[in-house]
């Protein structure tokens, strides 16, 4: 592979397509495999957020009296608001998680010169979607029922995703390769995720975060993606237009470096493992 290849964004993901189909059995055995032997299988990709969706709805709801700023705030809304924003957050901070860990458990494929590594964060990204998307449909069903809300913004979902999902993608290859070399990186990953996910406007409104932290704020990508989910899923809004722009661009830059970074540190990790 060239370095025009690599450092190309058109390369990056034309390379990625021609092993589309191995992605889908990654992506798949990963899927059937995050709840094998247990009596209950793939209704836990359901049951887990919900018990998790009632246990942040009744604290944040009751116990901090957080609030957003919308027509009725109720605690069937707050739910959704709470939901729609773990859901961004969980799809991001999965695959982060994970990442450090990815090529160490499989170190089987690092000596077969043929295998293409590179898939590894993709397919824990396919994955993790899967399970988005299992969420989704939970947020969605409680729009309608609880609600009587089914906005025709939802469209714009995928642009919404998209920033999301490229800075995902370029993180995790980072992360794959640097947990090959320093095996602390999962554990600085994980307090990272956990400390993000309390700086992101997810338990409460962005309108919140008192003036001089706003920095972090903007700094945040996440941010963003959780403002626009709740915008074109909940409230019925456009996107952030501006956002979707310097986000997309920003997250393509991120995933090309990362994924010349894996590329480039890769033929070290035999000698490590």
């Amino acid at each position: 592979m060239n370095k025009y290849h690599n450092w190309n964004p058109i390369g990056v993901f034309t390379n990625l397509w021609v092993y589309h189909d191995l992605i889908k059995q990654f992506t798949k055995r990963d899927v059937l495999a995050r709840y094998k032997g247990s009596y209950l299988g793939i209704l836990w990709s359901f049951l887990t957020p919900l018990l998790m969706l009632t246990v942040y709805t009744f604290v944040f709801s009751e116990v901090f009296k957080f609030k957003w700023g919308v027509s009725s705030s109720n605690k069937v809304e707050f739910a959704m608001v709470l939901f729609c924003g773990l859901t961004a957050f969980n799809l991001f901070a999965e695959c982060i998680n994970r990442a450090p860990g990815l090529v160490l458990s499989n170190a089987n494929y690092v000596k077969k010169v043929v295998f293409p590594l590179e898939i590894l964060p993709v397919a824990a990204l396919g994955s993790a979607l899967v399970q988005a998307a299992i969420s989704l449909i939970i947020l969605l069903v409680g729009l309608v029922v609880f609600m009587g809300v089914f906005n025709w913004t939802l469209v714009f979902l995928p642009l919404v995703l998209i920033p999301l999902l490229l800075f995902t993608l370029g993180l995790s290859w980072f992360l794959a390769s640097l947990g090959v070399y320093l095996r602390d990186i999962g554990q600085i990953v994980s307090v990272f995720t956990q400390a993000l996910m309390f700086m992101s406007p997810i338990f409460y409104p962005a309108s919140a975060i008192p003036e001089k932290y706003k920095l972090i704020l903007y700094l945040n990508p996440l941010n963003y993606v959780v403002e626009d989910m709740r915008r074109i899923i909940i409230w019925g809004q456009m996107p952030e237009w501006n956002w979707l722009y310097i986000g997309t661009l920003s997250g393509l830059l991120v995933s090309v470096l990362g994924y010349v970074w894996f590329q480039r540190t890769r033929k070290g990790f035999a000698d490590v493992i």
